[in-house]
């Protein structure tokens, strides 16, 4: 059973379920978002006492925090228990065009140089976390929500915004991809 699950699923099984989880959340009212979660937890520590736009009904968002925990779980069972062991196959033009910026593949999914705790060593990689973290954040707030629930919610619900959103969110992937990370590497 465990090289079953451990097994590439077919990626039309990850669309059927994120259609079933949209069908229970629109029958039960809720929007799906992620960043959503941050809002909450704001509130929670009691910022709505400061800001007027964290001041609002948190236990209503319970659900999504149950959400949230459950990523963070499953994303670990699955890094700690289910991960192949086998190494990444991967295009030989992306492992020539990584190494170009120079990323070395080593056969894991995310390369060391940027990944590893010894990279935070790097003043580089503090200022990338932090400016990046700056944007998404930003980013996220000034849109509305995030790519998931730009994409998924937003879409499933036909919200002419979230597809305005998600048309910006692959022009300015192609734009970090293909024109700004390469210098940033």
């Amino acid at each position: 059973m465990i090289d079953f699950i451990r097994q590439p699923w077919p990626w039309y099984f990850s669309g059927i379920m994120i259609v079933v989880i949209m069908l229970l959340l629109n029958f039960w009212g809720k929007s799906f978002g992620f960043s959503s979660n941050l809002r909450t937890m704001c509130s929670i520590a009691g910022a709505g006492k400061k800001v007027k736009f964290f001041d609002f009904d948190w236990k209503a968002q319970r659900w999504n925090l149950l959400f949230l925990v459950g990523a963070i779980i499953g994303g670990w069972i699955s890094s700690e228990f289910l991960s192949n062991p086998k190494a990444l196959d991967l295009s030989a033009a992306t492992v020539k065009d990584l190494q170009e910026m120079g990323v070395h593949f080593n056969g894991q999914l995310n390369p060391d140089e940027l990944f590893a705790l010894d990279a935070l060593a790097s003043p580089k990689t503090w200022f990338l976390l932090l400016f990046g973290g700056v944007l998404v954040g930003f980013g996220s707030r000034y849109a509305g929500g995030c790519t998931s629930g730009h994409a998924i919610s937003g879409l499933s619900n036909l919200q002419l915004p979230s597809l305005v959103a998600v048309i910006g969110f692959f022009i300015g992937g192609l734009i970090m991809t293909w024109l700004v990370l390469p210098f940033l590497i």
